[in-house]
């Protein structure tokens, strides 16, 4: 027996990739699809119990939106509109559509796009052209720092040979703090490097292999890391001296995190989702973004006020930390081509990047060894 036409409509109301909801002239929702209970981590039974306005601050502008569509009985937009509710950590930004049900003119139809990744792209690519002069600037100051550097450290020597007991300890001191100084300004001329990095066909399990063996018989030896790989991901297109270190600096990281919690777990992921379009840098090429790799962990999470600014340089939450390890994971994996993101969702922090996908061609001679 063929479907009914309404069993074709709800079918395609639930396919729906967007979150969507049908709300009343009282903006109460009477339906929502699998997109929007997903989006709002509630059921629909849940949903139902709800109004729009439980979902967003008494001045939002999605009500005014929805009075506006009620009267004039005509589609509408809003662009950026926070929406949050208990079950979400953080505001999500969304643009909003909401068109009248032709069937009956009290309700009317609300899709929701989330804007999140998005936004993330449009900033790390407006971003570059500021963030390559201050790598210029930092290679500069690098060097010209070395240089004062070097003659304190010599003096502080021959100061040592002929200071009294007292006063040597005090010429080691300088000298300590200069080789300490020597090391943050090597590290920040690792930014100023722009070239692009030589790009191949990659299997990207190989890579995240290599990382686990070494961070299970160093920093992370006695955590409990959990796998959780898609046999059938097709090849990154990166650079396996670059993703070695992104994926150590992004494993080091959980492990610092969940370091003498009870309970602790670290989980690495790979997955095949739909990409998103982003240009290469360097290059005139558009590539999608399908492979993504999480790592994420139950620590303490991060303070919430410094997840927008956790990649930028400095910006750290440990005491002895540099906060250079996931500016240099931001800087590698754009020049890849990737997008890199964070997330506290629940008891978990969780760091994803989008890389592209290669065609299989000839296998990386590390890989092969690898999986010999």
């Amino acid at each position: 027996m063929s479907p009914t036409s309404y069993e074709l409509a709800f079918s395609a109301f639930q396919s729906m990739t967007q979150p969507v909801l049908i709300c009343d002239s009282a903006n109460q929702i009477v339906m929502a699809n699998y997109a929007a209970q997903s989006f709002f981590q509630t059921s629909e039974n849940l949903l139902k119990r709800q109004k729009v306005d439980d979902h967003v601050a008494p001045s939002s502008p999605l009500l005014g939106l929805l009075a506006h569509v009620h009267e004039r009985q005509a589609a509408s937009s809003e662009h950026k509109i926070a929406i949050g509710n208990v079950n979400l950590p953080h505001e999500r930004l969304v643009d909003v559509h909401v068109a009248p049900m032709g069937s009956d003119p009290n309700l009317v139809v609300v899709t929701l796009f989330e804007r999140t990744m998005a936004d993330k792209i449009d900033k790390q690519l407006t971003s570059q052209g500021a963030a390559r002069q201050v790598s210029g600037l930092a290679a500069m100051l690098a060097h010209e720092i070395k240089n004062p550097l070097s003659g304190i450290k010599g003096a502080a020597q021959l100061l040592e040979q002929s200071a009294s007991d007292d006063d040597r300890p005090l010429a080691r001191l300088v000298q300590q703090e200069v080789e300490r100084i020597v090391k943050l300004v090597d590290r920040m001329e690792v930014f100023g490097d722009e070239r692009h990095p030589e790009l191949s066909s990659i299997n990207i399990h190989a890579v995240l292999n290599h990382v686990l063996l070494l961070a299970e018989n160093g920093f992370a030896k006695g955590l409990t890391i959990e796998k959780q790989f898609d046999p059938s991901l097709p090849p990154v297109l990166g650079n396996w001296d670059q993703l070695v270190q992104v994926y150590l600096n992004l494993v080091k990281n959980a492990a610092e995190a969940v370091k003498g919690e009870a309970g602790s777990k670290i989980k690495i992921s790979t997955a095949y989702r739909p990409g998103i379009r982003v240009g290469v840098s360097g290059t005139r090429e558009r590539l999608s973004l399908p492979l993504e790799i999480t790592v994420e962990d139950n620590g303490p999470g991060i303070d919430p006020e410094m997840l927008p600014h956790i990649f930028e340089p400095f910006v750290t939450s440990k005491k002895t930390g540099g906060g250079l390890g996931l500016a240099m994971v931001a800087k590698l994996i754009r020049g890849q081509g990737g997008i890199v993101d964070v997330d506290y969702v629940g008891d978990r922090t969780i760091f994803k990047t989008l890389l592209p996908m290669a065609k299989a061609t000839k296998s990386n001679h590390k890989e092969d060894a690898l999986n010999e």
